[in-house]
């Protein structure tokens, strides 16, 4: 690809967030880290630090300790997208725009497995290599939970599928639900091992001061407004600095767009979570079951429950469902206090005896989704590689396509990059507003369709 000259480009949206970032804010205070101020120089410039860019600066540093690699954060550490999420790095196929899970075929959710796989086997290494606390992560599988027939319907039809894979799965009752959960809502459900669940903010907290005591230099509070190509590379504007590189990466998921690339082509979602204050001695005791636990519904379109302990912040259940397209990328405390109330009356459904225990946190996040479910790493311009379009799956999808971007950087071909070089582009939306009246009608129906689970 030939380099072509070009003018300054504007950025045309920085990332806008509603409410707190609930897994961050049960973390004790972090001191902020400085923003890029003047001018810098570096070999890489990674822009996003979330789980591709971090990961992607993570592999690059460890490719080669002698790059000299700056990393470009929008707000504060740990308080976008990466403290937003449920916290589950899933190793199976995870489709989420299918009714139960299942991808595209069988070959292809084989090759997905085991570079999922590797993710979280990286994810693991790095909590070992940086020391980070107990309660980061532990690979304790997840659970499909079910509460309806048709809920159980999806389960079965996905185990056949997992069975067809070769994959270890258990079909649970309820009675092995309420052991589990505490709770009499679930009628069953489907447990597969190989899900590692995090903390997912104190991961990413302790990867980026991991990398930055190696020597990456990472900056706060500091989006890119602007970036041009240059004679040398690519020149990336800050409210207060310029970073000039040879190399860039865009880790900003659907942010992508606001870069002026995929326009037309990706679909934006916001879900929004709900976190309870601590649970008290007595509510424990009322509660049962296990003390920590992830549950994803078996309709994609359902709640995703996870109960954490003190290890991961406090004994506490956040709960999290609510989608709606907005492609501004933004949740209005309208949206928010709306949906809020909806997921109070689901927590009350599952959890009867905790009424009277409070949401201490409430947020919004966003999720950015393809219709034919592709990423998009690859070389955008010489020397400009992307690392977005997650589908919802940014723990693990980010962390590949992070891994994958770093590789192209390097020159390098893996299976990782021929994966995500091998997909189609994204495929293209209705024209606006067409997209967005078509996108939320069919997700309330949906979530009408999964209002059980």
């Amino acid at each position: 690809m030939a380099r072509r000259p070009t003018s300054h480009r504007p950025v045309r949206r920085l990332p806008v967030h509603t409410g707190p970032a609930g897994w961050e804010a049960i973390l004790p205070p972090r001191a902020a880290g400085s923003a890029l101020s003047g001018e810098v120089g570096c070999d890489v410039a990674i822009v996003g630090a979330g789980f591709a860019g971090l990961s992607a600066a993570r592999h690059l540093h460890t490719a080669d300790p002698t790059l000299d690699i700056v990393v470009l954060e929008a707000g504060r550490i740990a308080q976008s997208s990466a403290g937003r999420n449920s916290g589950f790095m899933i190793d199976l196929p995870h489709d989420l725009t299918s009714s139960d899970y299942a991808g595209t075929g069988e070959a292809r959710d084989r090759v997905l497995t085991r570079l999922n796989r590797h993710a979280i086997g990286f994810a693991e290494a790095i909590v070992a290599d940086f020391g980070l606390p107990k309660g980061t992560f532990r690979r304790s599988g997840k659970i499909n939970g079910a509460a309806s027939r048709v809920g159980e319907a999806a389960n079965r039809t996905y185990a056949q599928h997992l069975h067809d894979l070769g994959e270890p799965h258990e079909m649970l009752d309820a009675d092995q639900m309420r052991g589990i959960t505490g709770s009499d809502y679930y009628s069953g459900g489907l447990f597969t091992p190989g899900t590692a669940l995090i903390q997912p903010a104190a991961y990413i907290r302790g990867l980026a001061d991991g990398i930055a005591a190696k020597g990456v230099r990472l900056f706060e509070d500091s989006p890119v407004t602007g970036f041009e190509s240059t004679q040398t590379g690519w020149s990336l504007k800050t409210p207060s600095g310029t970073v000039t590189a040879q190399k860039v990466i865009l880790a900003t998921n659907g942010h992508l767009q606001s870069f002026g690339f995929k326009t037309g082509q990706l679909m934006h979602i916001m879900l929004n979570a709900c976190m309870t204050a601590e649970l008290p001695a007595e509510a424990l005791v009322a509660l049962g079951g296990q003390d920590s636990w992830g549950l994803t519904p078996a309709d994609p379109m359902g709640c995703t429950v996870r109960r954490i302990a003190t290890p991961e912040g406090g004994n506490r259940i956040v709960i999290r469902q609510g989608g709606y397209y907005r492609p501004d990328m933004q949740t209005s405390a309208a949206d928010l206090a709306r949906v809020t109330a909806n997921m109070r009356r689901k927590f009350d459904d599952r959890f009867p005896a905790l009424r009277d225990v409070p949401f201490d946190h409430a947020w919004s996040g966003h999720l950015c989704l393809s219709r034919n479910g592709v990423s998009v790493m690859r070389e955008l311009e010489p020397g400009l590689y992307s690392a977005c379009v997650q589908n919802g799956l940014g723990t693990t999808r980010g962390t590949l396509t992070g891994i994958g971007a770093a590789d192209l950087v390097l020159g390098r071909q893996t299976e990782i990059t021929r994966f995500f070089l091998s997909e189609p582009e994204p495929s293209r939306l209705p024209p606006h507003p067409f997209d967005t009246i078509g996108a939320n009608a069919y997700l309330r129906w949906k979530e009408w369709q999964a209002r059980t689970e």
